[in-house]
């Protein structure tokens, strides 16, 4: 296990009338994922836990009055992580859930599992049996059909519908990976994607797969898990294999066998990085006390709005906030 100090500081510079932030937690404690606790300081006028109970998942919400002049909340969190691999070869029967694996087979607002995302589900699973073998057929359509699109902002936003209907699927890891996980579900394999935050350098020797723990901007990370009825939940991050594909080195790989890129082909496919913090599983997720009413397609970011109306969370400059970590003793 390693253990971690997860630092999480905004502070607003546009104070227009009541401001209200809401930050996500680490929320997981798994097989790969102990939560600690969470610390929150600052000049808030209130703030408490809240949650999103139709969709399960917890944030913290601050509230600051008009009369503060620049909000700020810091939010220290702490958490302990470790390296995930299953054993191909210990195959055993493992029950879950009912309800949840239903929650995992079902659409989302922006991830369908009927019309096309059913009909390519079926294509790239043609020929295979079983839940193992058709998760790693669809595993090899996306690393090959799919490709990891810098211009993106942020980590996109998982509208598969739109990337499979235009034959567009360049995007981020919460789109590459929403493909993988919304075709799992089209398929009858229970899936979910799974969002959090990289939190230091990768010692699988990939710059892509890494991050710098004093400035986290610009770390956040999708990865996805399907449920194997021998093997539970298992690991999986095809759009890590297209982000190294597209940007380990100067040159654009397309060969998934290339020598850079098979490692992590294959180490991708059941196995995670402990340098990576989960923050939750959530997809359409509502902000208690929120004037807006839309949903967000994922919560992994801070957020934030004020009379002006919602702030820009892909613009940690402009809505001013920072992610810091740093390893510790627990």
């Amino acid at each position: 296990w390693r253990s971690f100090e997860v630092k999480t500081t905004v502070t607003v510079a546009d104070h227009q009338g009541t401001t209200r932030i809401w930050l996500p937690l680490p929320d997981v404690d798994t097989g790969y994922q102990r939560s600690i606790d969470n610390a929150w300081s600052g000049n808030a006028t209130s703030a408490r836990i809240v949650s999103d109970v139709a969709r399960g998942v917890r944030m913290l919400h601050a509230e600051f009055a008009a009369s503060v002049r620049e909000p700020t909340l810091v939010l220290v969190s702490r958490v302990q992580t470790r390296n995930r691999a299953v054993d191909w070869t210990r195959p055993a029967a493992v029950r879950e859930d009912p309800a949840l694996l239903r929650t995992c087979l079902a659409p989302t607002e922006l991830m369908p599992v009927d019309g096309i995302v059913r009909k390519t589900a079926l294509a790239a699973t043609r020929g295979a049996s079983g839940d193992l073998e058709k998760t790693r057929a669809i595993y090899r359509w996306v690393v090959a059909n799919a490709h990891r699109e810098p211009k993106v902002r942020g980590c996109g936003t998982g509208d598969i519908r739109t990337m499979l209907e235009t034959d567009n699927l360049g995007g981020k890891c919460a789109d590459l990976n929403a493909v993988f996980v919304g075709l799992c579900r089209a398929a009858g394999i229970p899936a979910r994607d799974v969002y959090g935050v990289r939190l230091a350098p990768s010692s699988f020797g990939y710059r892509e797969l890494g991050a710098n723990p004093a400035s986290l901007k610009g770390a956040q990370h999708c990865r996805a898990e399907v449920f194997l009825r021998q093997y539970g939940w298992v690991a999986m991050d095809p759009a890590d294999v297209l982000k190294v594909m597209r940007q380990e080195t100067k040159e654009w790989i397309k060969d998934p066998k290339h020598p850079i890129v098979a490692p992590v082909m294959k180490g991708l496919f059941g196995s995670w990085e402990g340098n990576w913090l989960a923050y939750n599983t959530a997809h359409d997720v509502r902000l208690p006390g929120g004037a807006g009413k839309a949903s967000l397609p994922f919560l992994m970011y801070p957020q934030g709005e004020n009379t002006s109306g919602r702030f820009d969370e892909l613009s940690p400059d402009t809505f001013r906030y920072t992610i810091s970590a740093r390893e510790v003793a627990i």
